[in-house]
This record gives C-alpha cells, sequence and structure tokens, in this order.
C-alpha cells in the first residue's frame, strides 16, 4: 500500500527520534499519513544528513537508537501515521576515525582476502596492490620526515595515527621500520591531492569519503539491507526511498531484490530523468521521488516570453554569456579531465584489454578509446543507458547511444571514428557479447560513470556558471526550456495517473538548489524582465563602491549574487531578513559554495584565499548597506504578487496531482531557503502550530486570514492550502493516489485547472475536486484581468475548500472564484 502523501524530516543529533515525538501530534493535524525519514542508520557521528553510512546493522545512536527509533514509531502509530525512511544502497562512508567502518577497516587490514573485500569495488592490480587512502596534508615523504606518522600499540591492536587518523597495520608487520611497514600495507597513504588522478576504489562522485558499495552481490545485499527488511517486515516502516539508484551495477536486478525481501514494500527511486525520458517500466518501484513533477510544475509559473529578454539582461550585465549547450560542453570537460580522471581511466583500461583479446579489435588504439570515451561521456544526455550486460539492448538505449555517438563524431578525428564505433557497440553489449567478461563490466562501469558526470558537470558546475534565472537550474530540470504550456502539464499529469500512480511528487527536497519559494520569488522576473533589468543594473551600481581593488566579484557572480539576494529575501515576523547578519552569514556562505562549485576562480581543492575574501567582503558590505537594502526591498514589494500566485499555486498543483504528495520539512509555510546546508536549517514547529490553530478556529477562513499581520498573510495563506489539501487526500484517498486525472477547460490560459476522482478520467461525472490555479499574473493584469473568462464545472454544487465559498456547475467566472485567493479547491457536493 502507498503513502498517501508524506513529511520529510531530516533526522541528525540536533532533530532525532524523539523529536519526531514532538511534533507528530502537529503533522497529524497538518493532514500527512506518513513521516518520511532520512537516512537513520549508523552513520558517521555528529553527519547531518546521515548518507554517510558506516554501520548497517545499527539505527544511528545520534537521533536515539532503536530505543528512540521505538518511542518515535509508537507516537506516530497513536496520531494514525506511519513512516517510511530513506536507505543508501550505493556508498558507505570513508570515516574518521576509520574504525567506526568495521568492514572497510577489515579489508585494510587483511587485504583482498578479507571476507569483507567483496564489499568494495577496488582495483586491486594498480597502487602496489594497496587501497589509496588520499588523507595527507602533504606528500608521503615530507609527513614522513615531520615525524607525523606513529605506530600506537596502547590499544588491543596496533595502529597506525595520522593526527585524527588511524588504520590498521597488517598482521606480522608491526615491528617493521616505518618506511618498510608502509610499503607493506594493503593500503597506500597519499597526499590528498593524489585523489582524482590515482584513487582505485569506486567513490560516490568525487567524494573521497564515500566508497561504492558492491551491493550487486547477493552477501554484500543480504549483510547491508538485514536491518531495514527487519524494519519493513515488522511494520516499523512501510516505505522506502532509494538513494541515487544510478551508481548501482543493475538497479532493475537491485530494485527486483528489494522487493522481494520486502513483500513489495512502496519503494521511490532518487531518479533524475531528463527531458522527456521516463522511468524504465520494468523497474519494481512506485516511480521517482519527484523532481520531474517539480521542474513540470515550477514550468507553469514561468513566462515563456521572457527568455529573450533575460537573455539580453544577462548579455549586458555579464559582457556577453555563451549558450546553456557550450558552458554544460565545457563543464563536463572539466569534470573528466580533473575530477572523474580515475573512473576514466578505469574504462579505457578495460577496453584496451577487451581490444587487446580480440584479433578483430586489436589495433585500436588507446588514445583513439579515450578520445572515444571522452566524447560520448559528454555527449550522454542521460543518467544512464539502461543496458543489461547479456539482454539485448532496448531501442530507447540505442536512440541513447546513437544521440551521443553524432555529437560525439563531430569532435573526433577521422581515423578515430572506428574506434567511436566500436566503443558504442560495446556499450550496447553487441557483437561478441558473452565472450569475454570485462565486456559485461564495460557495459556497467560506463553506466556508472555517466552519473556522476552528468551530476558533477550539469548540476554542480554549469548551475552555478550560467545564471539567465537561477530559478530553472534545478535538479533534473534544464535551464534552456524556459516555461511549461497547460497543455504539457496535462499531457504529463496523465501519463502519470496512467502508468505512475503512486510515483511520489515534491516541490522541495534536501538536494534542491533554491527552496519551492525562492524559486517562486524569481519566477516573475519573467515577466517583468524591463523592470529587473532596471533594478540589477542600478543596485550594480550602488554595490560598485564595495567592491575590491582588484574589481572583484567577476560578472558572472555578482549577476548571481543579486538573483541570490532577491530569492531569499524576506519580510518576515521580524522585518526584513536582510536586517540580521545571520541572512548576511547565509547569503556569504551560499557565495563561497557556489564560487567553489563554478571552479572558475576558485574551487574546494585549489581555493584562492583573496578572491574568496573579496566576493565575502563584498557580500558583508552590500548588505549592511542602507541604500542597497531598500531598493531591493522596494523591488521585492513589486514582485509580491507573482510570488504569491506562484507560491499558493504551484503547492496546490502539486498537492492535488497524481502521485504521493511529499512536502519538505518546513515548506508548509513560506520557505526561501538555498541549497544545502541552508535548507537543513531548525524548522521552528511552534510557530506553525500555532498559525494553524488560528487557521481552524471557527470564525470564516477569510476573517482570520485579513487578522493575520501583513508579514503573516502569505505564510496562512500557504497553510490554509497545504492543509487543506493534505486533509482531504487523507480523508478520500482514492480521489488522489490511483485516482484519474482529467483536464478541466478555461477560456484563459492564465488559469490551469483538472479534475480528480476515483475514475476521474472516464466521465466528469466521476470527477469528485476540482483544483484550479492561477499563473502569468503579470500579463494577465495587462491583459485586463479575468474580465468575462470562465471555468467549466461539472454539474453540481461545489465548495472551496479555501474560502468555503459555493457554487453551482456550469460556467463560472473566474473573477468570482478568485477574487480573494488565486487558487480554487472544489470539491463536489451534490
Amino acid at each position: 500500500m502507498s503513502p498517501i502523501s508524506t513529511y520529510r524530516l531530516q533526522i541528525r543529533a540536533e532533530f532525532g527520534f524523539d523529536d519526531v515525538v514532538e511534533v507528530a501530534g502537529y503533522l497529524d493535524r497538518l493532514g500527512v499519513s506518513h513521516a518520511y525519514l532520512s537516512p537513520i542508520l549508523q552513520a558517521t557521528p555528529g553527519s547531518s544528513h546521515g548518507y554517510d553510512v558506516v554501520d548497517h546493522d545499527r539505527l544511528s545512536a545520534d537521533a536515539g537508537g532503536m530505543p528512540g527509533f521505538r518511542r518515535m514509531i509508537t507516537a506516530l502509530r497513536r496520531h494514525g501515521l506511519l513512516a517510511i525512511a530513506d536507505i543508501v544502497p550505493n556508498h558507505m562512508a570513508v570515516p574518521t576515525p576509520l574504525r567506526l567502518n568495521a568492514a572497510l577497516w577489515a579489508v585494510l587490514r587483511d587485504g583482498p582476502d578479507s571476507e569483507f573485500a567483496r564489499w568494495f569495488d577496488v582495483d586491486w592490480s594498480v597502487s602496489a596492490n594497496a587501497i589509496l587512502m588520499p588523507v595527507l596534508g602533504h606528500r608521503i615523504g615530507q609527513v614522513v620526515y615531520a615525524g607525523e606518522l606513529n605506530v600506537d600499540r596502547s590499544g588491543a591492536e596496533p595502529v597506525l595515527r595520522y593526527f585524527d587518523h588511524e588504520f590498521p597495520i597488517r598482521p606480522g608487520t608491526d615491528e617493521l621500520a616505518l618506511p618498510e611497514l608502509l610499503a607493506r600495507q594493503w593500503y597506500r597513504l597519499a597526499w590528498w591531492r593524489v585523489a582524482d588522478d590515482e584513487l582505485n576504489y569506486r567513490r560516490f562522485f568525487d567524494v573521497d569519503t564515500l566508497a561504492a558499495v558492491r551491493v550487486e552481490d547477493p552477501v554484500v545485499f543480504d549483510a547491508t539491507h538485514t536491518l531495514i527488511e527487519q524494519l519493513v517486515l515488522d511494520g516499523s516502516l512501510t516505505g522506502l526511498r532509494i538513494d541515487h539508484p544510478d551508481g548501482l551495477a543493475d538497479p532493475r536486478a537491485y530494485l527486483r531484490q528489494l522487493a522481494a525481501a520486502t513483500d513489495g514494500t512502496w519503494v521511490a527511486v532518487e531518479k533524475i530523468l531528463e527531458g522527456d525520458e521516463t522511468l524504465p517500466a520494468d523497474w519494481a518501484c512506485a516511480g521517482t521521488t519527484g523532481y520531474d513533477a517539480l521542474n513540470r510544475i515550477g514550468g507553469l509559473f514561468v513566462d515563456p516570453a521572457g527568455a529573450a529578454p533575460l537573455t539580453t539582461v544577462l548579455d549586458h550585465f555579464t559582457g556577453g554569456s555563451p549558450t546553456v549547450d557550450a558552458v554544460v560542453e565545457d563543464s563536463k570537460r572539466l569534470v573528466i579531465e580533473h575530477i572523474l580522471t580515475t573512473e576514466v581511466r578505469r574504462l579505457v583500461d578495460l577496453l584496451q584489454a577487451i581490444c587487446t583479446a580480440d584479433l578483430d579489435l586489436r589495433d585500436h588504439t588507446r588514445r583513439a578509446l579515450r578520445e572515444s570515451v571522452t566524447e560520448l561521456l559528454v555527449a550522454m544526455d542521460r543518467y544512464r543507458a539502461y543496458v543489461v550486460p547479456g539482454e539485448p539492448a532496448p531501442e530507447e538505449s540505442r536512440t541513447t547511444i546513437a544521440r551521443a555517438a553524432a555529437i560525439a563524431r563531430e569532435d573526433l578525428p577521422e581515423e578515430s571514428l572506428d574506434t567511436l564505433d566500436v566503443v558504442c557497440d560495446l556499450i550496447l553489449d553487441g557483437p561478441g557479447a558473452g565472450k569475454d567478461p570485462r565486456r559485461a563490466e564495460f557495459v556497467v562501469r560506463f553506466q556508472q560513470a555517466c552519473g556522476p558526470v552528468m551530476a558533477k558537470g550539469v548540476e554542480d558546475t554549469t548551475f552555478y556558471r550560467w545564471h539567465r534565472l537561477i530559478s530553472l537550474n534545478e535538479v533534473g530540470a534544464e535551464p534552456g526550456q524556459f516555461g511549461v504550456t497547460p497543455e504539457d502539464f496535462h499531457a504529463y499529469a496523465t501519463r502519470l495517473a496512467r502508468d505512475w500512480p503512486a510515483s511520489m511528487t515534491t516541490l522541495s527536497t534536501h538536494d534542491t538548489k533554491r527552496s519551492e519559494d525562492a524559486r517562486a520569488q524569481l519566477a516573475g522576473l519573467a515577466e517583468l524582465p524591463l523592470e529587473w533589468a532596471n533594478a540589477v543594473r542600478y543596485w550594480r551600481e550602488l554595490g560598485a563602491r564595495h567592491r575590491s581593488p582588484e574589481g572583484w566579484p567577476d560578472p558572472e557572480t555578482e549577476y548571481l549574487f543579486w538573483q541570490t539576494v532577491l530569492a531569499s529575501w524576506s519580510d518576515g515576523p521580524s522585518g526584513s531578513v536582510a536586517a540580521g547578519s545571520g541572512y548576511r552569514d547565509r547569503i556569504t556562505q551560499y557565495l563561497s559554495k557556489a564560487t567553489r562549485e563554478a571552479k572558475v576562480h576558485t574551487s574546494w581543492t585549489s581555493p584562492d584565499p583573496d578572491y574568496d575574501a573579496a566576493v565575502e567582503g563584498y557580500a558583508t558590505a552590500v548588505l549592511a548597506d542602507p541604500e542597497v537594502l531598500t531598493a531591493v526591498g522596494a523591488f521585492f514589494a513589486t514582485l509580491a504578487g507573482p510570488t504569491r500566485v506562484a507560491v499558493l499555486g504551484q503547492k496546490l498543483l502539486q498537492l492535488t496531482m497524481p502521485g504521493v504528495a511529499d512536502v519538505y520539512q518546513g515548506t508548509e509555510i513560506v520557505d526561501r531557503s538555498l541549497v544545502d546546508p541552508d535548507n537543513r536549517r531548525p524548522v521552528d514547529y511552534g510557530r506553525r502550530s500555532r498559525l494553524l490553530t488560528l487557521l481552524d478556529d471557527e470564525r470564516p477562513i477569510l476573517q482570520t486570514l485579513a487578522a493575520l499581520p501583513e508579514t503573516d498573510r502569505l505564510d496562512g495563506e500557504k497553510l490554509l492550502v497545504t492543509s487543506r489539501a493534505l486533509r482531504l487526500r487523507r480523508e478520500h484517498p482514492d480521489w488522489f493516489v490511483g485516482g484519474g486525472y482529467v483536464p478541466v477547460a478555461t477560456s484563459a490560459g492564465n488559469a490551469i485547472a483538472f479534475g480528480r476522482g476515483p475514475d476521474a478520467a472516464s466521465s466528469a461525472d466521476r470527477v469528485a475536486v476540482i483544483t484550479i490555479a492561477t499563473r502569468l499574473p503579470v500579463a494577465l493584469a495587462r491583459h485586463g484581468g479575468w474580465g468575462e473568462h470562465t471555468v467549466a464545472l461539472p454539474a453540481g454544487t461545489w465548495t472551496d475548500l479555501l474560502t468555503g465559498r459555493e457554487l453551482a456547475g456550469g460556467s463560472a467566472r473566474l473573477a468570482e472564484l478568485l477574487t480573494d485567493l488565486p487558487v480554487a479547491l472544489l470539491v463536489r457536493r451534490t
């Protein structure tokens, strides 16, 4: 049985299982059916996210361990709530101290003969049959000469210490002199900068402290899933979210094994679908975690007419900007050449071995093989090709590889084109498949490399370099695609209802680059490009006095800065958010991350302290400048109308469209968070609970909203929309999860409407609830407002759950229906 709705909670030391107990009653009142927990297994102590698991057999001690977990489940059940959890099958932590990961500790001590050696994806043929441990602050010779490595025999077993790091010593070698001792270990200690070139264990993207786990091995699967299986089978968990399935050797096989082990519990996969890509029908899951829904919903509130003028604004501000496609290509090449070097080398090693062993392929050179792999990885527009070794490649996979190959041909010399054809055949497990086991390995590893190239090249580089409208720089989105039409949204929602009715939908996650309301606050720029151009030019003039002597920040970073300020700006209960140092800290921390991810003037591995200090100094000074703050605040006020429309509209659409609706912690009211870790800040549940109590009193709801302080009004409206939609879902789950979907006709493109019900798609008479939302309000106002525009309601008597207004079926005037709120949630009473 699938959830009806979920509420995402970030479990960590600061918000553990007993804290969930405290908010269970509030979640019940809000209307959710399931608490949706971030990873709950034992992670590196102090972890802020839980994805760095060190022990699959224990629940997080920071969060309260098994006793706290049981108290939480009991409290949730007392309020009629169930729980689902996020799990991490793809990797484990390489923690400090290392012994926290007992499996990895055993492999470093006992080498490839360890019972845990099969757990980790290690290439033992390189680095002198040793696992590279790139943890040293200097080259190994300098470290040894400085006496920073020491053997410690004071414990139960001797260990090698390097400051906070400790490593096991291979049995029988602890009495050796230090250089010989180091040479005899099953690991090689190295300078941290060596990692990108020489790392020989597969990692999560570019994170050395997350080592890939070979969950495709049945023994490893069983060992890493026993506790989670028990919690599902005893009813403590009633669903699972699977982190990063594209990193697995065979996602389809993994999901089938998981379904068998958990009696087919509801599962959502964190799968990023690009463009018109669809989830493979043979994956044993309910659907994705909702990035596909997020970007289609958000696109409805972005005016396509704004694309050209905002491109002009970007070009004028930066002095000329390349196309997003050019930035993506450059970013992918940078990632392949400097970050994923070892992954690409391993692919080329496999190809060279395959070709050397096959007379027909022997004369394809290593250089041509490397160039072909590189160009294919750059050209791939998917996170995976969905090829399973030993099976015919699906037509969609062949199309994907052919599309990439066509692009790759444009950048390869003539003599390498035959090699490209060979590589493509090998990716598709073509002629000769099965003769050499390395062919199957290459098929798997190529696909495991596609995901990191896409993620690091697009999400973690391009999105921090190209800033036409940063609300479109979102996970799973294509910044070059500007806006979504109602017709396209209806087509998508119809497919979702038909093919993946229990897929998750969301607007914010712990991985989104900006929260839903930060994006909504920027959507109006597409309708006001001239006003935006004038405003940002003026802000730039005001900020010029705060530039560094060298002229920093650069135009691209400055343009990102102003959009970020606008996205996160708020006139909250305590006044302008920009008035406090906490807000300035948030912005400077964001810019520090953004500029390092962009990898242009500074980076994580090669920071430029002068540049970093100049950018921080500029942001701090600008956000303390009263003249700047006044100017930004004035423009913020002009966006209030479009922002309100987008905030409320996208929330109602998401909560009532096909799928399992997720609410990210705290976003039931307006939340303008930036990228992690900003979106993990503590949530003020007390304020949310008090506001919900006000909305639930016996006064007419419009009176209650009108009585709220102006700074609380939009919070109250969003909480009203969220709570009423969630409660309706819980009362009538068959209307929403598995229910039908039918577009409802309106006479204006500035309104989008659809009906839901147990079998709504078969007949208008089966529609039980209708969602109506306003879009592109600036354009609407320019054309005189709603005027006589209408929405066609099926016969019957309808009540708007948001205002209490009642109306009869037939042609209803939008001006009357949407006079108090830009959205309506109509329920059929007769």
